[in-house]
């Protein structure tokens, strides 16, 4: 029973009289609608078959709403979908044949034997209507396609209203578009676009989408009475909307006696088919379909959205404000394949899952990020992404005693802020001595290398000047000491970053310049959000005197800091964080848009450099030097690969850090308080390492091991060497002023037992060489003979630190 879709082949009019007969009928039109006594309105009159003519008949290219579609990196998994209009255009081949008769059954049974207009039933409708008879629509599927066609592609709110007011003049215009359309496209093309267009209510638009929420199913598998349900809601989806209870009645009326029986008049179904039809129940509910990050298939896929979301809304690229972006994301029918690592994901949860539970105000913060790329692989943290219902709350009021005083409930367990990607109200952590990082490429970017000795005080009497604080002597200078009692020696980059010493990187950070290290932080990524923060980091904000900004002070975020450690293992290349891997046009041309922003933020040798002295304190070996500790030791077992990174912790334990990289991914973790910075818990490394390190552990599983590539220089290990003359049993003086002659730093060390007199120098330390400018510490005789030698430092850095000590 397929006769009634074969087009007649045979033209009602010829090309070269359909206008004239048109301007007829708007004659026609005209004079019906005056034959009541009722007087023309001006507009109508215009709307004469003299005027016909000269109508557009010409629709405006446009493109209708379509359901851009996000996925994980397998290209695969759907994470979330984004959309105004719930539609998705599918070809007519793709849709029933049942769906094709009723939508024709419902809106036009001679579709397929006029050209685009059913002259009699337009002069019938609009008597009918004006002389007080039943009212009569007479619009044909091709003039409604028209007419929904002309409010797509309006530019402003009148070409709508022109569009869609129920005027002679607008049934008139849509007739000649409906005349030309018919010339230019098949029926076919037509009826498809008019499914795909058409509204269905409870916000579906196209039968694609209707066939989803009220049936669960492809258009292609729709049924004789889903097909005639769907169809009867088009005239009025609001009215005949199943889920209501007068809508149900109405649109089961409506398919049992109207439509499934025209369906039978025109060959489409038969008598027992419908009757059958007729039996099926009209659903009362809907399969809700969720757009946006709160709708994600994984609740915590929900932050990484939130973070695809946020990227584009800051993309030029996808219109001039963020309203045309938003625009843009929620109706250009996008593939959006984005870096999101399922697996290591999903690992990131599990281990956050297993140390902290959701509803502890404490958050466990994970981000990562690909070296090299800057493609975000996983964002994960012990918070559900959702919004607090505010009728049913379940989070618990702020451990802000401000907030609590106005009863401001905290961010556990639910939340949509960005908590490891900082925007909005997150401006970040104070993250620890992971910034020590910075001093150590400032310093190499400046000709100090690795092997720089500094002799590293149990408190350091810094130059710069500080109000009234825990770190202030002298009255007014900065003075840091070093977490678990370290210092009293000498140490190198690789020593004192492995033991975390305060004191070495404070005047090291003199030395560079506290402005450089503060634009290598920069270079790499690092973000200052908060106003006041942002001036300190400026010149005219007073950058050079910063003084504790190596030991981060300042507010970061996971993401900030993962991809700053990144820059390092790709070799210096600073790669702006993105969210995607590929985004695809409708029709399935790719776009370059979402191509991360990469520039080289230091060299190759600064890199790799860096990077080697970043392996102690996660206890891998140095390749270039020696490490005499570890703050988070376990870390290279447990990864089973080459790693680097560093731990961080800041006063009285308010955040904890720990970032570990490899050549394929670097996590980093805070442990911190997102509601009060000022909190009085303690943040636990025995809770954020194994975590960061179990995730990294689970992400490189099968993956093959690759060692870090030295620097090609072995002049940015070990400096430019100078001899350090013979001084022993010479007086301090005299040896003080030697050796300050040839550019080294002296200082006096403690009592040894020497042959020397007492109190005159019994040797250096290092001996033999050192690094032209670094520390030589003068030991002292304390009189008493002695036959043994004392033990010398190495020329790449001299005495041995007293242990790892509490990590810093």
């Amino acid at each position: 029973m397929t006769s009634w879709f074969r087009r007649r082949d045979h033209n009602i009019f010829t090309n070269a009289t359909s206008l004239l007969v048109c301007g007829l009928l708007a004659g026609v039109v005209v004079a019906a609608a005056a034959f009541p006594a009722a007087a023309m309105t001006g507009l109508a009159a215009k709307a004469g078959g003299q005027t016909f003519a000269g109508l557009p008949s010409e629709l405006k290219e446009f493109s209708s709403p379509q359901i851009t579609r996000v996925y994980a990196s397998d290209g695969k998994t759907q994470i979330a979908v984004f959309y105004d209009e719930f539609r998705s255009d599918v070809p007519l081949k793709d849709i029933s044949k049942n769906m094709q008769a009723a939508i024709l059954a419902a809106e036009d049974r001679k579709f397929y034997e006029h050209n685009g207009v059913d002259l009699k039933g337009v002069a019938r409708a609009f008597v009918s209507n004006n002389q007080g008879g039943a009212q009569q629509g007479a619009s044909t599927l091709t003039m409604q396609y028209v007419r929904m066609s002309l409010a797509y592609s309006a530019t402003n709110p009148q070409e709508v209203i022109d569009a869609t007011e129920d005027s002679p003049k607008r049934k008139i215009t849509e007739m000649k578009y409906a005349l030309q359309i018919s010339k230019q496209l098949s029926k076919d093309q037509i009826l498809e676009r008019y499914l795909n267009i058409a509204p269905f209510g409870n916000q579906t638009y196209g039968v694609f989408a209707a066939s989803h929420v009220y049936f669960n199913k492809k258009p292609k598998d729709l049924t004789v009475a889903e097909a005639a349900m769907l169809a009867g809601m088009v005239k009025a989806p609001s009215s005949f909307n199943p889920t209501t209870p007068s809508g149900h009645e109405l649109i089961t009326d409506r398919r049992n006696t109207y439509i499934i029986p025209a369906m039978v008049e025109m060959g489409a179904v038969s008598a027992a088919d419908a009757e059958k039809a007729k039996k099926e129940a009209v659903p009362t509910k809907v399969k809700q379909v969720g757009r946006g990050c709160a709708w994600v298939a994984r609740n915590n896929w929900g932050f990484f959205c939130d973070f695809f979301y946020r990227w584009w809304l800051e993309q030029e690229s996808f219109g001039a404000t963020t309203y045309d972006r938003e625009r843009r994301l929620k109706s250009g029918g996008y593939r959006v394949v984005t870096t999101l690592d399922l697996k290591g994901q999903a690992g990131a949860r599990r281990e956050i899952t297993e140390r902290q539970s959701d509803s502890s105000q404490n958050a466990l913060l994970l981000a990562g990020i690909e070296p090299g790329s800057g493609k975000v692989r996983l964002l994960a943290t012990n918070r559900k992404f959702k919004l607090d219902d505010p009728d049913h709350p379940q989070n618990k009021i702020s451990s802000d005693p401000a907030k609590a005083k106005l009863k401001i409930r905290g961010s556990a367990p639910n939340t949509t802020n960005p908590l490891m990607s900082g925007g909005g109200d997150i401006a970040g952590y104070q993250a620890g001595s992971v910034f020590k990082i910075f001093p150590i490429i400032a310093a190499l970017e400046n000709n100090y290398p690795l092997s720089y000795p500094i002799l590293a005080e149990k408190q350091y009497v810094s130059g710069y000047v500080v109000g009234p604080g825990p770190a202030t002597c002298n009255g007014h200078f900065y003075c840091p000491k070093n977490a678990g009692g370290g210092g009293g020696k000498v140490y190198n980059m690789w020593s004192a970053f492995a033991n975390s010493i305060n004191t070495y990187f404070i005047p090291l950070q003199e030395r560079v310049g506290a402005a450089k290290v503060i634009a290598v932080a920069k270079r790499f990524g690092v973000q200052f959000r908060q106003p006041k923060e942002a001036d300190m980091t400026t010149e005219k904000g007073g950058a050079n005197q910063f003084g504790a900004f190596s030991l981060g002070v300042t507010a970061s975020t996971p993401l900030d800091m993962a991809n700053a450690y990144a820059t390092l293992a790709g070799d210096g290349m600073y790669c702006s964080p993105t969210p995607i891997e590929q985004i695809s046009t409708q029709d399935g041309q790719k776009i370059d848009v979402g191509k991360p922003f990469c520039n080289q933020a230091t060299t190759k040798d600064v890199a790799r450099a860096a990077l080697d002295a970043a392996r102690c304190p996660v206890g891998d070996s140095a390749q270039l030097g020696s490490c005499n500790g570890a703050t988070a030791p376990d870390t290279r077992g447990i990864v089973g690969h080459p790693v680097f990174g560093k731990s961080g912790t800041t006063d009285a334990e308010k955040t904890a850090s720990l970032i570990v990289g490899t050549t394929k991914i670097v996590v980093a973790g805070y442990m911190a308080n997102p509601d009060w910075p000022d909190h009085r818990d303690q943040m636990k490394h025995g809770v954020i390492n194994p975590t960061v390190q179990y995730t990294v552990k689970e992400y490189m599983k099968d993956r093959e091991k690759q060692q870090f590539k030295k620097p090609g220089s072995t002049k940015i290990v070990f400096g430019e060497q100078r001899s350090i003359p013979n001084v022993e049993c010479d007086s301090v003086s005299s040896a003080t002023n030697r050796l300050e002659d040839l550019g080294f730093h002296v200082t006096r060390g403690a009592e040894v037992d020497s042959d020397c007199p007492k109190g005159t120098v019994a040797g250096t330390d290092p001996s033999g060489r050192t690094i032209k400018g670094g520390a030589v510490v003068l030991q002292i005789s304390n009189g008493k003979p002695t036959t043994q030698t004392p033990t010398p430092g190495t020329s790449g850095g001299p005495g041995t630190p007293n242990g790892p000590g509490r990590p810093n």
